[in-house]
C-alpha cells in the first residue's frame, strides 16, 4: 500500500482510518460491539507506522537520524507527563465520562496533527519512484514481490541483525511493561500508590539523557554505543532481581540506570534499520521486519506469565538472558563491521 499509494497519501488516510476513527467509536460506545469494531480498526495502524516511517527518514541526512528519532522519544516522554492529570479529573468526573471526554480530544487533536502532517509535507522522491514503478500493477502482484524482499532480510547480516535486537528490545519492554509493576508490589512490597512516581522518575531521568548524553552519539561507533546501553539494560534487571524487600533506593537505582541505558539502544536501533534497509524496497522491508518482530515477541507475555507464577523474579531474569545475548550480538556485529570497514 505505501509503495502504491504513497507515503504522504497511505499516512494520511492510514491514520484517520486507525486512529482518529476508533478515538470517536471508542468515545461513542455503547456496549462491547462498538470497542470491537474499533479495536480492529485500530490493530491495522502498522500501516501508517510503515509509510510515516518512510515520509520521516527518506530524503533526511543521515547524519541527522540520530536527532530526529530522539525528539520523537523526547515528545512522547514530555507527552507522558500530563497523564496524571487523567487520575485527578477521573477523581473528580468519575472514570466513564472523563475517558470519553479524553477519547473525544484524542479524536480531534490526531485529526487535526494528521491533517497538519499532510499539509506540511511532500512525497519523498524515493516514494515516488516506487509509486511509478507500481502504476498500474495489482496489489497482490505487488504483494508477491515480498518473497525476494525477504530473502533479502535474510541474506543481509547486518538488517538481520538488527531485526534479531529489535526483537530483544521488544520482548524486553513487553515481558518489563506487563511484570514490572507485579515484582514490585508482591515481591518488593512497595505500595502501588508509588508506582506512578517510580515512572515519572524514568521519564524525568531518560528526558535529562537525551538532551545530555545522546548528543554526544552523533559521531561515535553506534554497535560500541549499544553494547553500553545492553550492559546497562542488563545490570538495572540483575538490580531489580535482587533488591531487597522494601528498598526504595535500591529500586529507584535501577530505574535511573535503565531510563539512561534504554536511549543509546532504541535510537541508534531506529536508525541502523532505516539506513541498512535497501532503499529502493524499504516500504516493504520495514513492514517484513515489523511482521517478523512481532511474530517473535508475541509468544513472550504467556511465556513470562507462566514463570511470573513460579517466581515473581523470573520473567526478569529472562529479560536479562535475552539482554545478555543482545550485547553479545551487537559485539559480534560490530567487530565484523570494523574489520569490514579496515578491509576496505
Amino acid at each position: 500500500i505505501t509503495d502504491k499509494v504513497g507515503r504522504r497519501r497511505t499516512t494520511l488516510i492510514s491514520d484517520l482510518i486507525t486512529w482518529s476513527l476508533p478515538c470517536l467509536i471508542w468515545a461513542i460506545s455503547q456496549n462491547f460491539t462498538y470497542f470491537l469494531v474499533a479495536a480492529i480498526l485500530n490493530s491495522a495502524w502498522r500501516i501508517s507506522h510503515t509509510s510515516w516511517t518512510c515520509l520521516l527518514v527518506e530524503d533526511t541526512d543521515p547524519k541527522l537520524l540520530v536527532d530526529v528519532y530522539s525528539w520523537i522519544y523526547i515528545a512522547n516522554l514530555i507527552a507522558g507527563f500530563v497523564s496524571p492529570i487523567g487520575g485527578l479529573l477521573i477523581a473528580q468526573f468519575t472514570l466513564v465520562p472523563t475517558v470519553r471526554a479524553m477519547l473525544f480530544l484524542a479524536f480531534i487533536m490526531m485529526t487535526v496533527k494528521f491533517l497538519e502532517t499532510n499539509a506540511m509535507t511532500t512525497e519523498t522522491e524515493q516514494g515516488l519512484i516506487r509509486m511509478e514503478e507500481t502504476r498500474g500493477e495489482p496489489l497482490f502482484s505487488v504483494l508477491r514481490g515480498s518473497t525476494g524482499v525477504i530473502k533479502e532480510i535474510f541474506h543481509s547480516r547486518t538488517v538481520l541483525s538488527v531485526t534479531l535486537l529489535l526483537a530483544i528490545v521488544s520482548i524486553y519492554r513487553t515481558v518489563s511493561g506487563i511484570f514490572w509493576p507485579i515484582l514490585v508490589t508482591e515481591k518488593l512490597q512497595i505500595p502501588a500508590a508509588t508506582l506512578s512516581l517510580f515512572q515519572f522518575a524514568r521519564s524525568a531521568v531518560m528526558l535529562v539523557a537525551f538532551f545530555t548524553i545522546m548528543p554526544r552519539f552523533r559521531h561515535t561507533d553506534p554497535f560500541r554505543t549499544m553494547m553500553g546501553g545492553f550492559a546497562g539494560l542488563l545490570l538495572s534487571q540483575l538490580i531489580l532481581i535482587f533488591a531487597p524487600v522494601g528498598s526504595y533506593l535500591i529500586l529507584l537505582l535501577s530505574v535511573a540506570i535503565e531510563a539512561i541505558s534504554l536511549p543509546a539502544v532504541s535510537t541508534l536501533l531506529d536508525k541502523l534499520m532505516v539506513v541498512e534497509v535497501n532503499a529502493a524496497e524499504r516500504a516493504r522491508m520495514m513492514a517484513l521486519i515489523y511482521v517478523l518482530i512481532i511474530v517473535l515477541t508475541s509468544p513472550f507475555g504467556w511465556i513470562g506469565g507462566q514463570l511470573s507464577e513460579l517466581n515473581r523474579t523470573f520473567p526478569f531474569v529472562l529479560i536479562a538472558a535475552f539482554l545478555l545475548l543482545g550485547a553479545a550480538l551487537t559485539y559480534v556485529n560490530g567487530r565484523q563491521t570494523h574489520f569490514a570497514s579496515v578491509e576496505e
